[in-house]
């Protein structure tokens, strides 16, 4: 298709204005082109009608692994499968996600550069999938939180090799574990690990590069170094204060807090076949966690919405989840959408690419049934997605002209 229009959706630009009826957005190669009166359509195109449904920019998941697939146990099934079986899921797992409506995502660390080979892949068109920026290995302390699939270093030099072998692998983005967490046995969220030197010279290096860096950081201590050494985005964030949040906030560090992953794990529990102290830590963090994003909301931190997909029970696709506990949580509809289209761009660095319906952008589009400005839970109805401008889900009933 050359030229594609859509219309007769209400519309969410994704940049938190409401929603309008009566446009038309025009399609041509990966682009949009024009937004125009639904009542006059440029001639020579296809035309699919979207009466009734919603259309919007398509979704943003800034906290992936595609690496680990939502088992009871990831960690333990990613140990145990050769690295062509891990690529392989990966891939499923990229199209699941696409399908889903989700077009961009930023995966945060896997194993033997498989995030990097599923997003070249994708973006050589040999897999569905969404656009990705990938990782490649996180940076941790020697038997720190994510060692099992991490690179270790230990000392600012190391750390500063560890960055640049990442680079030299092809990594659009750098991933630091700065303190403990949960899925690492015998480490503790509230537990410093990376020290502020080993902290600053990971980002200097990323930094050099032109590369955004996030990081794994839940300890207090951990995710104050962090923002003091110009970190892009903190992950997590469990035991933020409301100082450290206002510099947040003024430094422009923003807050990718995955509230899905502990929920999951709790939902699931030992029963699940999760191990007891994942369970545990969950447990323990849960409220301290949803308590660190409201102090985050009050103090106006930049907030993009991430899953961790891939951790237990939290499986790839449906951004939904994360949204709906991020409106309990406090956040309006509307708040959540944009966390999950035009800020989530932002913090990715992504802004002049996608996250916003508007001329000169990826065409980049997720139709759903129902108002997700009212529900989010709406965005799981998923009707068209439309995804640098290839259409890889249709589920229209008839509607095309």
């Amino acid at each position: 298709m050359d030229r594609l229009i859509l219309t007769g959706a209400r519309l969410i630009y994704g940049t938190g204005a409401e929603p309008v009826t009566e446009r038309a957005v025009v399609i041509e190669g990966d682009r949009i082109s024009a937004i125009v009166s639904a009542g006059h359509p440029p001639a020579g195109a296809t035309v699919l009608n979207l009466d009734g449904l919603t259309l919007l920019p398509g979704l943003i998941n800034c906290h992936v692994h595609f690496c680990l697939g939502a088992e009871a146990d990831p960690v333990r099934v990613l140990g145990a499968d050769p690295p062509p079986m891990t690529a392989i899921k990966a891939a499923l797992r990229a199209r699941q996600t696409v399908e889903a409506g989700v077009t961009t995502v930023r995966d945060l660390g896997g194993t033997d550069g498989i995030a990097l080979a599923v997003r070249d892949a994708i973006r050589a068109e040999l897999v569905p999938g969404p656009r990705v920026l990938a990782a490649a290995r996180g940076v941790c302390m020697t038997g720190g939180h994510g060692w099992r699939f991490g690179r270790e270093a230990d000392g600012p030099d190391d750390v500063r090799k560890a960055v640049r072998e990442q680079l030299k692998a092809g990594a659009d983005v750098i991933k630091i574990l700065a303190t403990g967490g949960v899925m690492t046995p015998g480490v503790e969220p509230g537990s410093p690990q990376l020290t502020p030197a080993e902290i600053r010279a990971a980002v200097e290096e990323a930094t050099k590069a032109g590369r955004r860096i996030a990081a794994h950081a839940q300890a207090e201590a951990g995710i104050a170094a962090c923002v003091d050494a110009g970190i892009t985005s903190i992950e997590h964030g469990i035991f933020l204060t409301e100082a450290i949040a206002a510099k947040m906030a003024k430094d422009g560090v923003a807050l990718v807090a995955t509230l899905i992953a502990p929920e999951a794990i709790i939902g699931g529990g030992v029963a699940a076949g999760i191990p007891d102290f994942a369970v545990r830590k969950s447990e323990a963090v849960r409220a301290r966690h949803v308590e660190s994003f409201q102090i985050a909301m009050r103090a106006a931190v930049t907030i993009a919405a991430g899953t961790d997909a891939g951790t237990p029970l939290n499986p790839h696709g449906s951004i939904v989840p994360e949204l709906r506990l991020m409106v309990k949580a406090g956040m309006t509809p509307m708040q959540a959408l944009s966390a999950a289209t035009s800020v989530g761009a932002r913090v990715l660095g992504l802004e002049a690419e996608t996250g916003r319906i508007a001329p000169g952008l990826a065409a980049d589009l997720l139709a759903v049934a129902g108002d997700p400005a009212a529900r989010v839970e709406a965005l799981d109805d998923v009707r068209l997605v439309v995804a640098g401008g290839r259409v890889v889900v249709n589920r229209l009933r008839g509607g095309v002209s």
